[in-house]
């Protein structure tokens, strides 16, 4: 019977899939270090004290990066080039969510309103990465290899997720809020789209790797698709809804180390 933990399982016991994972995680993580050490470089002056809350995020981001380098090269892997089509993250910069990096990289100070789209598009992403830690927290938790990597990424990922909740409701309060749900909605449809196409790519070299037969790739398929469906519909609103979190200034103090992996 095929399952989440099942399929995680195939995919950890083998090398070739398990490098190809951890470099397709470690890339994506990596970039997000970048952009939001650029971010909070950019902050305009009003907003100055987000910047070391964005540079913690950022720190954040690279030691997940370096988690999985670590986690394969426990393993005796050296990380593989990740494929244009499973890059999570720069598929959602070319499809113009988020900040462009083309603004990243000039030294000309961001708007209020470039900070608030920042948010916006971490709050959607931050929520399927909270989400996708806690399957692979709920299964592997205790698992002897990468059980202690995951919990202390998915540690990190709700504090990511808290920090955009407070944040987005402090810009709202201020007047930002019609920009807001317009970014958030915008950024929730874009990115399950591009999370669906994600998924089929990674599916599919999987698939090769693992040489699943093609009843199993085309079941697989099908949800994928049919998660897509669901969350064209309704389930992408989880990802625009606003409350204070219970974790208050979740990035407030500095980042954590991961001696014991990198």
């Amino acid at each position: 019977m095929l399952s989440a933990k099942s399929l995680f399982e195939e995919i950890l016991d083998n090398d070739e899939s398990f490098r190809l994972f951890c470099s397709i995680a470690a890339s994506g993580e990596s970039q997000g270090g970048w952009e939001n050490a650029r971010i909070a470089a950019l902050v305009p002056l009003s907003e100055r004290g987000l910047a070391p809350k964005i540079t913690r995020h950022g720190a954040d981001e690279d030691k997940h990066g370096r988690i999985f380098n670590a986690l394969m090269k426990k393993r005796g892997l050296e990380p593989v080039p990740v494929p244009p089509e499973t890059d999570y993250t720069m598929l959602l910069e070319k499809h113009g969510i988020g900040l462009a990096h083309e603004k990243l990289k000039s030294d000309e100070p961001l708007t209020v309103q470039d900070i608030v789209t920042y948010l916006a598009h971490s709050r959607v992403t931050e929520q399927r990465a909270s989400e996708q830690m806690e399957l692979l927290r709920k299964h592997f938790a205790d698992h002897p290899d990468i059980g202690r990597a995951v919990r202390m990424i998915s540690d990190d990922e709700d504090n990511h997720l808290a920090y955009c909740h407070e944040e987005l409701l402090r810009f709202a309060y201020t007047g930002h809020g019609r920009a807001i749900q317009r970014t958030l909605r915008e950024c929730a449809l874009a990115e399950i789209r591009i999370y669906r196409d994600v998924s089929l790519a990674v599916m599919a070299h999987m698939g090769r790797i693992l040489e699943w037969p093609r009843a199993k790739s085309a079941v697989l398929a099908a949800g994928i698709h049919a998660v897509y469906a669901y969350e064209r519909l309704a389930g992408w609103r989880r990802m625009v809804s606003l409350k204070m979190p219970e974790r208050r200034d979740a990035l407030g103090g500095s980042a954590t180390t991961a001696p014991e992996f990198a």
